[in-house]
């Protein structure tokens, strides 16, 4: 349980990103051994607390309080591109500033928290998202931290990996701060929330777990309507009255002066709700047109059995409105079988000439991050469609005319996703292959996400980890390539 010391607080922190304003002094205090969870709508700005903490960022205004001598490490969402080409025991050295000698036992035993083996000269590019999501979790715990960051850790991980870092979580004695969507993985092990409010900039501090904290907020939100329902009705009939005396002259119009200035008292009673959390728009991702058949063929894939490669023959074969569930631990091929079907250099298989292809990736790889959200939009489109369709399409993805102008890299990853929605629906692909496509999601879009998916008239292979999201999608066919080694 929680300490009765304050080993982190914020008091009036105030940050700007791009002129645009991150925290408006902001308050929040966590205590010593507490389980938080942050929260916040895409692109609020979870990730710039979490740099702030790490003092990678500075305020523009207030200070940042740790307890002396405080140690703070953070599991990220992504590997750096430039640590890529890196070992997984070079990863590790990076994460301290002076050499560890014999540090190959420590990288053993905090590989074994997270059920990952992997030799530890192998390159991380050549590793699953699932196993880079493992190692950057491990880097962070060898550190052995006073408070631990995690910055949506369970994106890539498998059942089994989600079970072990939940008992990881439990059993930890120290403070840890979650950037999360999975509210059954938060109500394991969370003491409290912290809400990162998008619209006014502050941070509201609960106590309790995820989802009684969501119904606490969807509670207030709705008191705090009402209440201004009331309002709004009475100063609409004040208003009328008031106007009524201010026209009869004498001592009316003193009537109608007093009348105004209780309106103006009871106008400045109407709270600003918070508008909450905004949903995407339900969509649909149009099918390439004039497709027959069979769309792709499969029959043989890659596997990895012993951290080496194995061929095994299948049978595969989809038409339109006809969909593949592939599944399978983390390490086994799923990603890198995905991306050769998506370059057409997958062996053993074949896809119809002409049809296009929406590869939705797990790391936006095929995002140009350098590129404008508006320029990534336009290019896949390729005359296919008109400027008010490509705004229009990005408005339903909360990407508004700021966004547009922003560059790919600088959006967060749950924006980036969106984008990558964006540019789906837009492509109007024959055939659709996607790697863990909830990754990053808001939870509020998932529903949204999966009816847009099961609506699709294409063909569609599909990569998921979550089983509530794909039990909302009809699946044909599974191909588990666990049962194949």
């Amino acid at each position: 349980m929680p300490g009765n010391e304050v080993i982190l607080r914020f008091n009036k922190v105030s940050f700007e990103y791009n002129r645009k304003p991150i925290l408006i002094e902001a308050d929040l205090s966590v205590r010593e051994g507490s389980k938080i969870t942050l929260m916040g709508q895409n692109g609020a700005g979870k990730t710039t607390i979490f740099q702030l903490i790490m003092n990678a960022l500075k305020p523009e205004s207030g200070a940042i309080t740790i307890t002396d001598g405080a140690t703070i490490a953070t599991a990220r969402q992504v590997i750096p591109a430039e640590h890529m080409g890196l070992t997984v025991r070079e990863f590790f050295e990076k994460a301290f500033k002076e050499k560890v000698y014999n540090i190959e036992p420590r990288i053993e035993k905090v590989l074994e928290v997270v059920h990952l083996k992997t030799p530890l000269d192998k390159v991380l590019k050549t590793l699953s998202g699932g196993q880079q999501a493992r190692i950057l979790l491990a880097q962070a715990l060898i550190q052995d931290p006073d408070i631990l960051l995690l910055d949506e850790p369970t994106n890539n991980l498998d059942v089994q990996g989600i079970a072990h870092l939940t008992k990881f979580l439990i059993d930890y004695p120290k403070t840890c701060i979650v950037i999360s969507h999975d509210a059954e993985f938060l109500n394991s092990f969370t003491h409290g929330v912290l809400y990162l409010d998008v619209f006014t900039h502050k941070v509201e501090q609960y106590t309790g777990d995820y989802s009684s904290v969501v119904k606490e907020i969807a509670i207030r939100l709705e008191r705090e309507r009402m209440k201004n329902v009331r309002l709004e009705r009475d100063i609409s009939h004040r208003k009328e009255q008031a106007g009524f005396f201010a026209q009869k002259g004498g001592h009316m119009r003193d009537v109608a002066r007093k009348m105004k200035e209780k309106i103006e008292e009871l106008e400045g009673d109407v709270v600003e709700v918070r508008r909450e959390d905004k949903t995407i728009k339900s969509f649909a991702i149009p099918c390439q047109e004039d497709l027959s058949g069979r769309i792709l063929e499969l029959d043989a894939v890659t596997v990895i059995k012993n951290h080496k490669p194995v061929v095994k023959k299948v049978e595969v074969a989809l038409k339109k409105k006809e969909r593949l569930l592939l599944s399978g631990p983390n390490g086994i091929g799923k990603t890198t079988l995905l991306e050769k079907l998506a370059s057409g250099h997958a062996k053993g298989e074949h896809i119809t000439r002409g049809v296009r292809i929406g590869y939705y990736r797990q790391d936006f790889s095929t995002l140009d991050f350098d590129a404008t959200v508006y320029t990534t939009l336009a290019d896949v489109m390729k005359n296919m469609g008109t400027e008010q369709e490509l705004r229009t399409t990005a408005s339903g993805f909360l990407l508004d005319a700021d966004i547009l102008k922003t560059k790919v890299g600088s959006l967060s990853e749950g924006q980036k996703g969106l984008v990558a929605f964006a540019r789906l629906v837009l492509l109007r692909p024959g055939l659709l292959i996607l790697d863990e496509p909830t990754n990053h999601i808001n939870f509020r879009h998932i529903p949204v996400i999966a009816k847009a998916l099961d609506r699709y008239e294409g063909a569609m292979i599909l990569v998921s980890h979550v089983p509530e999201f794909v039990k909302q999608i009809k699946i044909d066919y599974t191909l588990d390539l666990e049962s194949l080694r």
